[in-house]
């Protein structure tokens, strides 16, 4: 069928013949006339030919196969938002898509990041053990038992036959001594 013999009548007047005895061939003219605006509205949001080609298939089933359940007055409006939509449904999916894709990522980039952040943990936990043997042993035995474990000073003097100030001075001094010899070992 051509549709050069057609151009003479309107888009409402052949809405109207699609309407009264449903033939796909009224509505064929009609998606032709506006086939070029559907393939510029899908470039617009899409960006892309092959996938703007496809969405103009896609809006033309989407014509052929709603276009009955609905009172349309004007064509060209309607087509244009049903392409439209279908573009905007297309992005959002890859949307999501890039979502999952982007999750994925930060997943893979969190991981690294823990096991980075374990092997800090580990190399200053090694870098604490050995400057804890470089303390004095004053300093050393205070520090092991006040911080690792966890006695009191009253505990720690009563154990040690240090003094009170004995003690604090110990945990004190070995902290700072210790902070040092970490910061010394991590520099070089």
């Amino acid at each position: 069928m051509q549709s050069d013999k057609y151009n003479h009548i309107s888009d409402t007047e052949l809405l109207q013949r699609f309407n009264h005895d449903h033939n796909n061939e009224w509505l064929g003219i009609l998606l032709q006339r506006y086939t070029l605006l559907l393939l510029g509205v899908c470039m617009k949001y899409l960006k892309n030919e092959e996938e703007a080609k496809d969405s103009v298939q896609q809006v033309f089933l989407k014509a052929i196969t709603e276009l009955h359940k609905y009172k349309v007055d004007y064509f060209k409006s309607w087509i244009y938002m049903v392409a439209k939509n279908h573009c905007l449904m297309q992005l959002r999916d890859k949307g999501k898509h890039a979502a999952e894709i982007n999750e994925r990522v930060m997943a893979a980039a969190d991981d690294t990041e823990d096991k980075k952040s374990h092997i800090e943990k580990d190399n200053t936990l090694t870098n604490m053990a050995a400057a804890l043997q470089q303390l004095n042993k004053e300093q050393q035995l205070c520090i092991t038992l006040f911080y690792l474990e966890k006695k009191s000073y009253q505990e720690i003097a009563d154990q040690t036959q240090f003094s009170m100030m004995q003690v604090k001075s110990h945990i004190q001094n070995g902290k700072r001594n210790l902070k040092l010899l970490i910061e010394k070992k991590q520099g070089s």
